[in-house]
């Protein structure tokens, strides 16, 4: 016992950056108290996924969905439904002591996970300062703090790399932007999306930023705002229905975007996952 206590003595004393227990408001407004150091995680949406084996936490994911296909390691996670759909009792038999939710996550499996005394924890990003202050959330509440400031650092001079090219754009050479990620019937997003934050950085204006969230306009309203670049950003890439309806639906063949050759495939995943 005395060389235990000796050999013990001599190790180094391993310390937390975070004190818990931590109480904060997460997106969804909610007061969350995390009371010790999580250790088994279950992510209920992918770009929390992303977030969290970016901050070097993939070791203590033991649950994601479906549709959690990044990194890789990933897919060797125990799969707990979809976001929309996610299996309570997978949830609860995989014991975890952290839930990371989002805001795509049904309310009252929320409040179920909750009622059985499992700590949930939601972020929702609607634009890149967001996603950072996310980002930066999750470290502080898994110990990860300096992980995550320096991810973050790194996302924000590849944020301003891009709008100091950007900012100071006349008006007049801003090209009017229209997203498309379905089109029986058209869905786009405005005001308050990841995507809109992301079309005006990169120098853009949404054409339906007008109106609020994903919603569902008809292309008589696209036509008549006059996009100079369409972005696709339908799942199934350039072999989707939607990305070939817009390269050949005859209404559309006016539009600045068809005429010049303007329209693009951008990856899904890319740019609808709020993540690093």
């Amino acid at each position: 016992l005395l060389v235990l206590a000796l050999v013990m003595a001599a190790l180094p004393a391993t310390s937390l950056a975070t004190t818990y227990p931590i109480t904060l408001t997460d997106d969804l407004g909610r007061e969350v108290t995390i009371e010790a150091l999580p250790q088994r995680i279950v992510s209920l949406a992918p770009s929390n996924t992303e977030i969290l084996f970016a901050l070097g936490l993939g070791d203590r994911v033991v649950g994601v969905t479906d549709f959690c296909d990044y990194p890789p390691e990933a897919q060797g996670k125990e799969s707990i439904g979809g976001p929309w759909t996610p299996d309570v009792e997978k949830v609860v038999a995989l014991q975890p002591d952290l839930v990371l939710a989002a805001g795509i996550n049904p309310v009252d499996v929320i409040n179920t996970l909750e009622g059985l005394g499992i700590t949930v924890f939601g972020i929702e990003a609607t634009d890149l300062e967001d996603l950072l202050n996310d980002i930066r959330t999750v470290g502080r509440i898994t110990d990860k703090e300096a992980e995550a400031a320096a991810l973050t650092a790194e996302m924000q001079n590849k944020i301003d790399a891009i709008t100091a090219e950007t900012v100071g754009l006349p008006q007049n050479e801003k090209p009017r932007t229209f997203h498309i990620c379905y089109h029986d019937p058209i869905w786009t997003c405005g005001m308050g999306t990841f995507i809109n934050d992301l079309i005006e950085k990169a120098g853009g204006v949404n054409i339906f930023d007008d109106i609020d969230g994903y919603q569902s306009v008809d292309i008589e309203a696209v036509i008549g705002r006059n996009p100079e670049v369409i972005i696709v950003t339908a799942m199934g890439g350039t072999a989707s229905g939607t990305w070939e309806w817009v390269l050949t639906e005859p209404r559309l063949a006016g539009v600045p975007a068809r005429q010049n050759g303007r329209v693009y495939y951008v990856e899904s995943n890319w740019v609808e996952r709020p993540g690093p």
